[in-house]
């Protein structure tokens, strides 16, 4: 089968991989529906070390399941299934606190046995916790859009819905989301879902943008730095923001976010960090009783109450995906995403 392998900073192939084989009992095979390329997997694009033996990559998917193990009991073949982007158990305790993202027999995809999801067929473990039904949709009579929304909620939606959710937006809140790609624009209809009366998107990309305000932002502010700080605590009357979502990763982002948070407020942050070392003393949250919270979305806690509203029609997230390319031309949709002229690629078979 066809998967996706990166060798490299800048080196990311299509290569013939053997077939998944189920290994243990609680594994699936699943087919590919509809797979994607996220903003993380441009972290190791720029700076990945040359391998020989490279890297499997992708963690996005819907699918149909091919193949279970003989401990598999709530999917069978033909199931059309979200994958969550880590696999868990969802019995575990963390799994039953709602952090599956720290499953204590769950991974990341692309380690070990478990290849990527950037490719034909996929070998997905722990399928009994991992991998929820679509009920009620055949995957190959429904529309683009549909899929795309659908597949949003394996990461990319749900990431931006874990920022709000651990932030915990109220209705009436003013909630400043940094960062215009594809989570921050999620992060945007989450906030709007929860209720938040004023959401600032802090993005200069203005087709970015633009879906950012029909996803429910009230204001756009394209400055960065201090004119950015300046620009949103002008807009909230010197008194910042509830609360800050930060959908970057990069330390500007984050030093933008403690600018504009509001005394008492808090910060959610989702953008896979660059860095391990961070201001987090007087000036910057210590003294105005800010919270940090934020992480590793745990995908799989939410995904029964989002996928009804995918169905009908409550929220459209799939709108992320201004691009569609067969799998075949994976390297491209990379490029088109590193070079910004595509926002989300969603990959086909």
């Amino acid at each position: 089968m066809r998967a996706t392998v990166m060798f490299g900073a800048g080196d990311v192939r299509v290569e013939n991989v053997p077939d998944p084989v189920i290994q243990q009992p609680t594994d699936a095979v699943v087919r590919i529906v509809r797979a994607c390329v996220c903003g993380s997997d441009l972290h190791p694009y720029h700076s990945m070390a040359e391998s020989s033996t490279g890297r499997r990559m992708g963690h996005e998917l819907i699918a149909v399941v091919e193949e279970t193990g003989a401990d598999v009991t709530t999917v069978r073949p033909g199931d059309f299934v979200v994958v969550p982007f880590v696999y868990s158990d969802n019995t575990c305790v963390f799994c039953r606190e709602g952090f599956q993202t720290s499953c204590q027999h769950g991974g990341f995809y692309g380690n070990g046995r478990v290849g990527g999801l950037q490719a034909e067929r996929a070998l997905i473990p722990q399928a009994d916790g991992t991998l929820v039904v679509v009920p009620d949709v055949d995957p190959d009579a429904a529309s683009d859009s549909l899929l795309a929304s659908l597949l949003t909620l394996s990461d990319v939606y749900l990431t931006g819905y874990h920022a709000a959710h651990l932030a915990r937006v109220q209705p009436g809140q003013t909630v400043t989301v940094v960062g215009d790609g594809a989570v921050g624009l999620s992060a945007v209809l989450a906030a709007r879902t929860l209720g938040a009366e004023r959401i600032i998107l802090m993005g200069r990309h203005t087709d970015r943008t633009d879906l950012g305000v029909e996803f429910g932002a009230t204001d756009v502010v394209a400055e960065r730095g201090a004119e950015g700080i300046a620009r949103v605590m002008d807009l909230t009357d010197g008194l910042g923001s509830h609360v800050v979502i930060e959908a970057v990763g990069h330390m500007p982002a984050y030093e933008q976010s403690y600018g504009v948070v509001r005394p008492g407020g808090v910060i959610s942050r989702v953008g896979v960090p660059q860095y391990e070392n961070a201001p987090v003393g007087f000036a910057s949250l210590f003294g105005k009783n800010i919270t940090l919270t934020g992480g590793v979305a745990p995908v799989r806690a939410y995904l029964e109450q989002a996928i009804p509203l995918v169905l009908d029609g409550t929220i459209e997230p799939g709108r992320v995906f201004d691009r569609i390319m067969p799998l075949a031309d994976t390297p491209a949709a990379y490029a088109a995403m590193d070079s910004r002229e595509a926002l989300k690629v969603m990959l086909t078979a």
